[in-house]
């Protein structure tokens, strides 16, 4: 059996790589920044998936224009003119900037959810639902605690 050294060296080369370097610094996850002003309950919510109590958000009255932010990073995640009030007791929103979130299906509390987390750090702010305004149907149900909001 005749073996390609190009390819020998080639394959044993990313052997050693990878030995050296575990797949997680050669291809880095989503890290997730922590804002080090970050309450207990934020991190909670944040980086353990928990959800706030209904009602208790001070974003539910604001009504003024502007941005709504990612608490941990700042990144921008919604523009107030999305924002409705589903009566939920969240802020909720009916679409969200491009590019603000990643997804994934949660199965927590017996039902398929789809969750959203942060594009630039990766944590947890609150699910899609298919029951919004009529023009998108979507409804972002934001945990308030993650949210910073920054006027015009």
């Amino acid at each position: 059996m005749k073996i390609n050294k190009r390819k020998f060296v080639k394959i044993l080369g990313f052997s050693a790589l990878i030995i050296l370097f575990p797949f997680n610094v050669i291809f880095p996850a989503n890290k997730k920044i922590i804002n080090p002003n970050l309450s207990k309950e934020q991190k909670k919510i944040m980086f353990n998936e928990g959800t706030e109590k209904p009602f208790t958000s001070d974003l539910l009255k604001e009504k003024r224009k502007g941005f709504y932010h990612c608490a941990n990073c700042e990144n921008k995640l919604f523009a107030s003119n999305a924002k409705f009030d589903s009566g939920t007791g969240w802020p909720s929103f009916s679409e969200a900037l491009p590019g603000a979130f990643k997804t994934k299906i949660d199965y927590s509390f017996g039902m398929k959810r789809l969750e959203y987390h942060c594009a630039k750090c990766g944590v947890h702010h609150g699910h899609v639902f298919n029951d919004g305004p009529k023009e998108s149907g979507k409804r972002f149900c934001n945990n308030g605690l993650c949210l910073i909001f920054k006027p015009e």
